[in-house]
């Protein structure tokens, strides 16, 4: 009769442990799919890129926006973004998730496409997501067969961003008029596409200019090393989402390319001279509509002369959550 009551209680402890695991990934995943993926977030940082005596300036740097028509929450907190100002906006691509997202994305950009701003473009800006079998993110980059949606119409949403006087900078090496300072700015098409060139813009960037800043979609180390040998002070990236999926205390689990999981969001330096900045973005997937310790993102970087109070890059940037929109 012991036995069986031993029996008896040690499985009602494996039955409430089941069921509290089972609660728990259930409330973990209510909040990633529910609360966390709408958290807006305004992240801060300043860079010491700038010559001594230099007067700072700012970048508003928008990544990843994934976006469906029906994101409206979303494109109004990037709308409101225009208050901030900034000097000079830098998208670094993957705006679409749909073939008729392009007037929301404009919506969404509004009066920001009023300032200066620079762009290029990402796989989800070519091509729509498809459904895929989540546990793909997880595996070895050299493991995955790249699967590509429909069409996108990325041509439409290039014409309304030059037409509003946003440089592409896709294989383009260009000086961009920011406030009467002259910015030194290229970029190449996503590498995580292979779509990369570097060889069109490869050359010493232009000492003469305030700053120097490279642009690509997914941040490969291939191409940061290329841009830190012709001399860039920052380039600005996007597509890891941060990791999308971050364990506290750990940080990303993987950053779906060859960056190392440690650099998946915010600034850090690379090399002697050149300062990355990863955007953790503002959307997901459709079909993986997830974040968890890792809430969308737009950031204002404050550009400062080098040596005054040069960052610790192993130290948060500093980051304002707005509550989530309905």
């Amino acid at each position: 009769m012991s036995t069986l009551s031993n029996s008896s209680h040690r499985g009602t402890k494996a039955v409430r442990l089941t069921a509290g695991t089972v609660a728990l990934g259930a409330a973990t995943l209510g909040y990633a799919v529910g609360i966390e993926r709408r958290r807006w977030t305004l992240r801060t940082a300043e860079l010491p890129v700038l010559a001594p005596g230099t007067r700072p300036f700012t970048i508003l740097h928008i990544s990843d926006l994934h976006m469906l028509p029906g994101h409206l929450s979303k494109q109004r907190w990037v709308a409101a973004l225009s208050e901030l100002q900034p000097d000079l906006v830098v998208n670094t691509g993957d705006n679409l998730s749909h073939r008729t997202a392009v007037p929301s994305v404009l919506r969404a950009l509004g009066s920001l496409l009023e300032r200066p701003g620079v762009f290029i473009f990402g796989s989800n800006d070519y091509y729509a997501p498809k459904p895929k079998n989540p546990a793909r993110y997880l595996m070895p980059r050299g493991k995955k067969k790249r699967i590509h949606g429909t069409q996108l119409p990325w041509r439409d949403l290039r014409a309304a961003f030059v037409e509003h006087g946003w440089s592409d900078l896709t294989h383009v090496r260009r000086t961009v008029d920011v406030g009467g300072r002259a910015v030194f700015a290229a970029g190449v098409d996503d590498p995580h596409l292979r779509r990369d060139r570097y060889s069109d813009i490869a050359g010493p960037a232009d000492s003469a200019a305030v700053v120097r800043l490279g642009i690509t979609h997914s941040p490969e180390p291939r191409v940061l090393d290329t841009f830190a040998t012709d001399g860039y002070d920052l380039v600005l990236a996007g597509h890891t989402h941060g990791g999308q999926l971050r364990i506290p205390g750990y940080g990303a689990l993987v950053t779906n390319c060859e960056l190392d999981r440690t650099r998946a969001r915010g600034a850090s330096r690379w090399g002697a001279d050149m300062w990355l900045h990863v955007s953790a973005g503002l959307g997901t997937s459709p079909y993986a509509p997830a974040r968890f310790a890792c809430p969308p993102e737009a950031s204002l970087l404050t550009l400062v002369p080098r040596g005054s109070g040069t960052p610790d890059p192993r130290k948060p940037a500093r980051r304002k959550t707005a509550k989530p929109v309905r």
